[in-house]
């Protein structure tokens, strides 16, 4: 297993995994980011391509590539290892199956349902029916491929017995959300039947779970025989794999054009993401059949800050929607809106002419001015009730901006367009603010849980570590009579440096393994210390590696004379007068040492 985790950290860059998920800015030799584990504005998040290793100055996190896919995706190990073996083109022998966690056998049927679904959209007869609607939908054979579409057979318990017979038990196609358990002793039944299939990807895609779609045949059987109406759309329920308020279709495959072009284009149906791929606006998702949620928008966060909607924005229309804008409004996402014509959806516009589309989105609103333009159109404005009506949807939206004076420009062309005076809609505002609910905002991980603040000795210690790696000629300013001013695991370092005498980064990195090896805190010490150094002039290094062990030494002797002072006290109680006198002695000794260190660190300054 070793050798398989270091082949896997020999193929990837943690550069490269990490800027799957984060904008990274270059620094230095290191790269940076806001931190995707805790709440922050400025960045504290680093990564080393030398070390191969991250680093949060904030919370504290840190680690390799498998310690930040398991975080970032709330992983155990071995799904981890999974997806970066198969990033990195490296092959797994098969775990044994006492080994293999649930997430593994949830993964297995997914994909395994995939493939079957694949296979009935190909080669049955319903399938082949399936399929040609598909392509007079505009859908074409890449994208079929691409996106894995299938269909689910009209029969009670095809793929639970096709899974069953690859060894899968039913209650097991119950958890995958694949299989409904009735309230009676029957057996699980088959969850989608007689349904066009659209898997739903995780951001690895790996299949996750599926959304199904009426067919059109069916729809009208349907209809024919006067059964009830059948839902148009069904969807996987939330299962150890797959929730639906944490997932955006098509993410897997727009990520990096997202990025690129720094914007998302938010639909709501699956066939709109993927004519829109097919059009070539691959930066294109959709929110899997629910409104946006804070989870979304915070992956959202790492790819681009402006999203381009387009939803039924109608101000009659659906408030989970608006609700949803909102929420992106306050974790400060630019929000515009494409102006859908009516009972169309992005699908069919591109079915008919991709040009249109385009056109559409280059001419997207800005939110706020498409919300006051709605607002006008729908009440009167000249009546008091009317004006009352518009009042009452726009004021919550002005609320929601953050930037003062964009705020104030909203008021005044609110106040101009009701004919009423500013006064008056501030006075409501205040009443709007009164009469809103505190807004939580979701913190993944608490610093707090994850480590406790370092002492000011440990971060000097870090720095000067850093400082000395920076240029290991600088070691011999620590010299012997300064060693006994750091900790132990700090210590061990600088001695092992001097032993070895290493010249090249080869053999600096054969002392860190070496280190490494032996002890867990000083991998972390090493790891934090590979990202602090910010000096370019050696001159500078050495200047402010004479200040921290001014520092460090100042630190150093006021906590023994803090020792002194109780043992000077313990001698007064017990009348030792020869040992207060030499502890008193002592005690001025280490005065004035602190006093010249004090003069050291101003003459630096």
């Amino acid at each position: 297993m070793d050798s398989v985790i270091q082949k896997i950290k020999e193929n990837l860059d943690i550069v490269e995994v990490v800027s799957g998920y984060l904008k990274l800015q270059k620094t230095g030799i290191n790269y940076r980011a806001i931190c995707p584990f805790h709440q922050e504005k400025k960045p504290s998040f680093f990564v080393s391509p030398a070390r191969q290793m991250f680093k949060c100055f904030g919370c504290g996190a840190s680690g390799s590539i498998f310690d930040f896919v398991m975080k970032i995706e709330g992983l155990e190990f071995r799904d981890a290892l999974t997806i970066l073996a198969k990033r990195a083109g490296v092959e797994l022998k098969s775990f044994k199956p006492e080994l293999k966690t649930k997430r593994n056998y949830l993964y297995e049927i997914c994909e395994l349902s995939c493939r079957f679904f694949e296979k009935q959209l190909k080669e049955s007869s319903a399938g082949k029916e399936v399929k040609n609607y598909l392509l007079k939908r505009g859908i074409s054979e890449d994208s079929i491929f691409k996106w894995r579409l299938g269909y689910a057979p009209e029969k009670w318990r095809t793929l639970s017995d096709f899974l069953v017979g690859r060894g899968y038990k039913r209650e097991e196609i119950v958890e995958a959300g694949l299989a409904v358990k009735p309230e009676s002793n029957l057996s699980p039944y088959d969850r989608f039947r007689g349904r066009i299939i659209f898997p739903v990807f995780d951001l690895h895609s790996q299949v996750i779970g599926f959304g199904a779609r009426v067919t059109e045949q069916q729809a009208t059987r349907g209809k024919e025989q006067g059964s009830q109406e059948t839902a148009k759309y069904i969807n996987t329920p939330a299962t150890l794999l797959y929730d639906k308020s944490r997932v955006l279709y098509g993410l897997n495959f727009a990520k990096m054009d997202i990025r690129k072009k720094n914007h998302c284009i938010l639909t709501e149906g699956y066939t709109d993401v993927i004519l829109s791929h097919q059009a070539g606006f691959e930066n294109t998702i959709a929110a899997s059949g629910t409104a946006l949620t804070s989870f979304q928008l915070k992956i959202l966060k790492r790819y681009a800050s402006n999203l381009l909607t387009a939803f039924d924005m109608d101000v009659a229309g659906d408030m989970a929607t608006q609700r949803g804008i909102d929420l992106a409004q306050r974790e400060d996402f630019e929000v515009k809106v494409i102006n859908m014509p009516k009972d169309c959806d992005p699908a069919d516009i591109i079915a008919k002419d991709p040009n249109e589309w385009a056109d559409l989105i280059g001419k997207s609103q800005e939110i706020m001015n498409f919300y006051f333009q709605s607002a006008f159109l729908k009440s009167d404005k000249e009546a008091p009730q009317g004006k009352k009506e518009i009042a009452k949807f726009f004021l919550p939206k002005i609320k929601n901006i953050a930037n003062e004076i964009v705020k104030a420009h909203w008021i005044q062309k609110l106040s101009r367009g009701l004919k009423i005076p500013e006064e008056a809609i501030n006075e409501e505002l205040k009443k709007e603010r009164k009469m809103e609910k505190p807004f939580k905002e979701t913190q993944y991980f608490s610093p707090e849980l994850i480590e406790g603040k370092k002492t000011r000795k440990e971060i000097l210690e870090e720095k000067i570590v850093s400082l000395v790696l920076n240029n290991l000629q600088n070691l011999e300013l620590i010299g012997k009579e300064k060693l006994d001013l750091f900790s132990p695991k700090i210590k061990e370092i600088f001695l092992s440096l001097g032993r070895k005498k290493p010249n090249t980064l080869k053999e600096l990195d054969e002392v860190f393994q070496e280190l490494e090896k032996e002890d867990e805190k000083i991998k972390e010490i090493l790891c934090s210390a590979s990202f602090l150094s910010d000096f370019d002039k050696e001159k500078d290094i050495k200047e402010e590696i004479k200040l921290c062990l001014s520092q460090l030494e100042e630190l150093d002797t006021r906590n023994r004379l803090e020792g002194i002072s109780k043992e000077i006290k313990t001698a007064e109680e017990e009348g030792d007068r020869k040992r207060i006198n030499n502890l008193i002695e002592e005690f001025n000794q280490l005065t004035k040492t602190l006093t010249s260190c004090q003069k050291d660190a101003k003459k630096k300054i």
